[in-house]
């Protein structure tokens, strides 16, 4: 038979509700008789439960009630659907039904506080228990350390250390008996304490505080387990500090003991930072040698070479070019498993690949391999890591002169983030030399290395506050000043990066097309506009050190565009602090620029720079009320230069001042130890003039 049939009501008339059919409404009442039929278990809840049905159970009854109501006028004439209703199941809960839910309800609420006693009482008992579970715990975690060896001194030789670690608190005189304590302790059980993880760091506090005496007698004690220790995630400390306290003694009884296992410890978690920074740092030239030719195979491994060709690897295979082959492969094993692993920060991986690439032939499979290794690491750790010591900064030097332009562009973008770092490092400089010795696209060059290295991206105060900071630095100003100083570099660069570069330009004749002072003259036009803005508004900064008058000189010789803000900036800084007339530097940068170019030794000549700068104009503007305080200064010379300057417009002008003071420069002519020194010359050169 056919259903009820309900009209739909608008969304006014239901107030937001959603419509119900008929079959939500028998669902409902089906559940009531389950509800009612239950056990008297279920029908006993906790307080919580019950509160949070109750909101439930009204909402219920308001939607069964919604439910309930129709239009009689909505049923057919027929009867049909009457007789439908008349004949489904009886499933309404009768009136006794509902006053059996009225009194099972009473009865919860008079049963909520016994509930919320006795769940009060059941977390009672739990904490209780959790606290004697918790000491049984720690009781029977205390016997099992008691019953380990050397429980009892390992335990107080702890308290001492927790003593000794805060220095500040320790008195001096309490601290030596701790000590002298703590080594009755220790010695004769070293070995017993520096595997494992709380007990090793007391012997690192003994050694620390130890005497000379106490550290041989430990570092004796574990004679033949620094191999072990090397590789222990705890232990590695304590031999760190032994090679870092310890004397030349200590230094040779552990180095040995790592011959014969350096193929194993370089590729161990831990092991290989130990065995990199004894390389690194304590090795003697010798010990170094035998360190690394292990990396050339086996047989160097088991055999000492008598020839005394150490480990430079072009020597050993040109006397033995039979065992080329083996020693190659073995090499390039060993260092692609390290650069598969991620692991190329070792000192030693990359004096063995320097060693690698300068065995290898340019241009041959192996030169070409090599360079697909450089290249291929995406993130670029390999050559970031390489460019920070003195092998790999010189390695990446010259696989920026052997490689192609298209390569060159791929190894210089790794280093966009970190130009500024590398411009202040000992040896990460001299891979921005190389660059600009050997990429042709001079734009491309500029724009990766300038921008951050002359900080182009920042605001103008931010970006002159960080240059002062930067060509004052005796390392980091040398990339700022190179691209400036063309062949006359050798005021500006230590010998070792001066044979770098020569080794650069000689492979550079063959892979580079540009001619090098055109490369030079283009990086020095791309980085003028930034240094000559930088001079005009920290002008006064700069000629209160020696490096930035230096600067001063070398952009304003060698610079592109206009100079001219630059150098009344420097005139005016010149006269705007005293203290500049008795400055050495002052007066030599002030002379060059009133001199209009360098003085060149050979010829004993000036080479004027053209356009002419016209300095001396602008710098007697400035000082003409102090001309003889300059002319009888440490710094005269300035004036003579005016003095001899045939371009100076107010030559005249000066002459004449001086002659007005003629006494006054016969007095300085005069002065110094028995009439020498630059006061003293400069006043003579001036009488003469006069």
């Amino acid at each position: 038979m056919a259903g009820v049939k309900r009209s739909v009501d608008a969304a006014e008339d239901r107030n937001g509700k959603r419509s119900k059919t008929k079959g939500s409404a028998e669902k409902k009442s089906k559940s009531a008789g389950v509800k009612k039929s239950s056990s008297s278990k279920k029908d006993v809840k906790s307080s919580k439960s019950d509160k949070k049905k109750a909101p439930k159970k009204k909402v219920e009854e308001s939607e069964s009630e919604d439910e309930d109501d129709f239009d009689i006028d909505n049923v057919s004439d027929d009867g049909d659907d009457l007789d439908a209703l008349d004949e489904s199941p009886a499933e309404d809960v009768e009136m006794n039904d509902a006053e059996d839910v009225d009194s099972e309800e009473e009865e919860k609420e008079e049963e909520k506080p016994k509930s919320e006693k006795k769940s009060e009482a059941e977390l009672a008992a739990k904490s209780n228990a959790s606290r004697e579970s918790h000491a049984k715990q720690k009781a029977l975690q205390l016997e099992r350390k008691a019953a380990k060896p050397n429980a009892d001194t390992i335990a107080r030789s702890k308290k001492l250390w927790e003593q000794l670690r805060r220095k500040s608190h320790v008195p001096l005189e309490q601290r030596k008996k701790l000590i002298k304590e703590l080594f009755d302790i220790i010695t004769g059980r070293v070995k017993d304490f520096v595997f494992k993880h709380d007990s090793v760091r007391v012997v690192q506090t003994a050694l620390k505080y130890g005497n000379l005496e106490q550290r041989k007698m430990i570092a004796q004690e574990l004679k033949g387990s620094y191999k072990e220790l090397a590789q222990s995630r705890y232990a590695k400390f304590l031999v760190g500090k032994l090679i870092v306290h310890g004397d030349s003694e200590t230094r040779d009884l552990i180095i040995p003991e790592f011959y014969g296992n350096v193929k194993r410890l370089i590729r161990h978690p831990e092991g290989s930072w130990i065995l990199d920074d004894i390389y690194r740092s304590v090795a003697t030239k010798e010990q170094k040698a035998r360190l690394l030719r292990e990396w050339y195979g086996p047989e160097f491994v088991l055999f000492q070479d008598d020839e005394d060709l150490g480990a430079d690897l072009p020597k050993i295979l040109a006397a033995h070019p039979e065992k080329r082959s083996p020693i190659m492969n073995f090499l390039r094993e060993l260092i692609n498993g390290l650069v598969q692993k991620k692991t190329t920060g070792f000192t030693m991986l990359h004096d063995a690949m320097l060693q690698y690439f300068l065995s290898t032939k340019p241009g041959s499979s192996e030169a070409n391999e090599f360079l697909e290794l450089l290249k291929g690491d995406e993130e670029g750790d390999l050559v970031k890591n390489l460019a920070f010591t003195h092998s790999g900064s010189r390695l990446m030097s010259l696989a920026f002169a052997y490689a192609n332009a298209k390569d060159r562009k791929l190894l210089l973008r790794f280093y966009r983030d970190t130009v500024k770092t590398m411009a202040g490092d000992l040896h990460g400089h001299i891979v921005l030399l190389a660059a600009y010795e050997v990429i042709d696209d001079t734009k491309l060059s500029g724009k990766s290395i300038f921008s951050e290295l002359l900080n182009q991206n920042d605001s103008e105060d931010a970006r002159n506050d960080e240059l002062v900071f930067q060509v004052n630095d005796l390392t980091a100003r040398i990339p700022v000043l190179y691209p400036f100083a063309g062949d006359r570099t050798k005021w500006l660069l230590p010998e070792l990066d001066q044979q770098i570069l020569q080794e650069v330009r000689e492979v550079r004749k063959e892979t580079s097309k540009k001619e090098p002072a055109v490369r030079q003259q283009e990086l020095a036009k791309a980085a003028s506009p930034t240094l000559l803005a930088f001079i005009a508004a920290r002008a006064e900064a700069l000629l209160n050190s020696t490096f930035g008058c230096q600067l001063i000189s070398e952009v304003l010789f060698q610079a592109e565009g206009d100079k001219t803000e630059a150098l009344k900036a420097v005139a005016a800084a010149a006269k705007s602090k005293s203290e500049t007339r008795d400055s050495a530097s002052v007066g030599r940068t002030l002379k060059s620029l009133v001199q209009g170019g360098r003085f060149n030794p050979a010829t004993k000549s000036v080479e004027k720079v053209e356009p002419a700068l016209n300095f001396h104009d602008l710098l007697y503007e400035q000082i003409c009320d102090e001309v003889m305080e300059w002319a009888t200064g440490s710094n005269t010379f300035v004036i003579v230069a005016l003095a001899e300057s045939d371009d100076f417009e107010k030559k005249s002008e000066l002459l004449k001042t001086l002659k007005k003071n003629k006494k006054a420069l016969e007095q300085a002519s005069a002065s110094g130890k028995d009439g020498k020194g630059p006061t003293a010359s400069g006043a003579k050169l001036l009488l003469q003039k006069l």
